[in-house]
């Protein structure tokens, strides 16, 4: 399929009027619009990671109350939707209020309701925010003789970079909960309410007495209500698979498989399709290649903040079994980084036991893994991240190409370079910098992995080997080889169908490097 017949994939643009009428790519969600209007509830809430689309959706949203039918000529809701009523709708974007005080929260909150007020009206007596939300409900439903829709996208986000401050965050929540409160009081003229964002805090600290809001985060129906799901890709994205093929040199197979590895994987309910991150699928499609679009468009300061609060090591962010409780929960009430890892993307659901009600969580994707690797990497580096990710590239090579002796002594010299790093004086510490290491490799790597007699400290496997590694401090790599000996560890590997390798390393407290090590085939 030649390149210019191809649409434009809607890098950058959040409004659906835009999209349709500038002849974009659009991945057809509105059968979903449509049940969700139709539905039991008038009152939706959706929790979905930054750049999955949950702007486009709700702008998609707006339009469809407004009754522009023209924009939806083709699509799913044409055939479903026959009445196409045209409702006031209010629209507040809360991602305008990043990194705000409480007064210029105030302000930019009342700014967004002067828009309406021109429009509808404001009392004299109407001055507190949430008199001013209240009367312009009630305007707007007056004089249209029809109930209100509001919609607000990213509700959360003036909270998010406090979320780890305990003198500023209760401060702007109340000035959110003040504003939403009306939510409940204008019930009777409300037609529909639809809120977005990233992370889910309690009812009670945020939506005060408004109980009746439908969390469809983990509703299996709206699953790939936002995001791009396998079939999705190959019913409407054909011709961007084969002309990223052509970019990649690869086949058509390959090409899904490696778009599958970077992009794919991730789950909001179960059962629930594969679904790719349609922000860095997209990226890829527009620029021919396999970068990380997605993480490299800003890892939140406020999750490095909290991975350093609840001193969480690289290893246990993914691979973890917990209840719904425990991660689709409220995050200002969070006792372990799990809520926030799961609604910010980092980890997503990987499988779910009906008998024990526990879910599978791990980190969904290669760009996820990677990214979340290099952003922890300086905290074991001792922020020499630049010098500390070219030597990991020349130790891929070397690995790549069976030389596991090449490798640790481009890590032994680099190490011995590198300023003194706090906390290096226990093996924990080189155990999850190999954990990094061989994450930012790409390959598979786990750390205290059981055996019937103990726990291996570090398995890594490429494609062709797996390696059963020992590390020891201020010992000798004469008795980490010995320990895997004696403990028989390969055994417990003997059926993985790949050669096992052993690695004795021992580090040294005082130069904090490599001083020796033994790999036995």
């Amino acid at each position: 399929m030649e390149q210019q017949q191809l649409k434009r994939c809607p890098i950058g643009v959040q409004t659906f009027e835009k999209v349709i009428e500038g002849n974009y790519l659009y991945i057809d969600k509105t059968e979903y619009i449509y049940r969700m209007a139709h539905g039991a509830s008038n009152y939706y809430f959706l929790s979905r990671p930054r750049r999955f689309g949950k702007s486009l959706l709700v702008s998609t949203l707006h339009s469809y109350f407004a009754g522009k039918k023209e924009l939806f000529k083709g699509l799913a809701i044409e055939k479903l939707e026959t009445e196409w009523t045209e409702y006031p709708v209010l629209y507040f974007d809360m991602s305008r209020a990043k990194h705000v005080d409480k007064e210029t929260l105030e302000s930019m909150l009342g700014f967004q309701l002067s828009g309406y007020e021109q429009i509808y009206g404001r009392p004299k007596e109407a001055v507190k925010l949430n008199d001013r939300m209240t009367s312009l409900i009630m305007r707007a439903c007056e004089q249209t003789g029809r109930q209100v829709v509001v919609l607000i996208d990213e509700y959360d986000a003036p909270l998010l970079d406090v979320m780890h401050e305990e003198e500023n965050l209760p401060v702007l929540r109340n000035v959110m909960r003040n504003f939403y409160s009306p939510l409940k009081s204008c019930d009777p003229y409300l037609r529909f309410v639809f809120l977005t964002g990233i992370t889910k805090f309690s009812q009670l600290s945020i939506f005060s007495e408004l109980n009746n809001i439908k969390n469809i985060s983990m509703d299996e129906p709206y699953a790939a209500i936002c995001g791009i799901t396998k079939e999705e890709m190959l019913e409407q994205m054909g011709g961007y698979i084969e002309r990223f093929a052509l970019s990649q040199e690869m086949s058509k197979e390959d090409t899904l498989l490696k778009l599958q590895e970077k992009y794919d994987g991730y789950h909001f309910a179960w059962p629930s399709p594969d679904i790719f991150n349609p922000f860095s699928l997209l990226n890829a499609f527009e620029d021919g290649k396999l970068n990380s679009y997605w993480f490299g468009s800003g890892t939140p300061t406020y999750l490095i903040e909290m991975l350093r609060k609840f001193k969480v090591s690289p290893s246990a962010i993914g691979m973890k079994k917990a209840l719904s409780t425990s991660f689709d929960a409220p995050t200002e009430r969070m006792t372990t980084i799990v809520p926030l890892l799961y609604q910010s993307g980092y980890i997503t659901i990987k499988n779910y036991d009906k008998l024990t009600q526990l879910y599978t969580l791990d980190i969904p994707n290669g760009e996820i893994r990677v990214g979340l690797m290099q952003s922890l990497l300086p905290n074991y580096l001792a922020g020499d991240s630049d010098t500390g990710l070219a030597t990991i590239g020349e130790m891929y090579g070397a690995i790549a190409g069976d030389d596991m002796d090449g490798a640790l002594r481009l890590l032994q010299e680099f190490l011995s370079t590198v300023p003194y790093c706090d906390n290096t004086n226990y093996e924990g510490h080189y155990q999850q910098l190999f954990y990094i290491i061989f994450s930012l490799f790409g390959m598979y790597v786990d750390v205290e992995v059981r055996t019937p007699k103990g726990r291996v400290d570090v398995v890594m496997r490429t494609t062709h080997t797996l390696y059963v590694i020992e590390l020891k401090l201020d010992k000798s790599a004469d008795s980490a080889l010995a320990q895997i000996n004696l403990k028989n560890y390969p055994e417990r590997f003997a059926l993985c169908g790949l050669p096992v390798v052993k690695v004795g390393i021992n580090f040294d407290s005082e130069s904090h490097t490599l001083s020796d090590w033994i790999i036995e085939g």
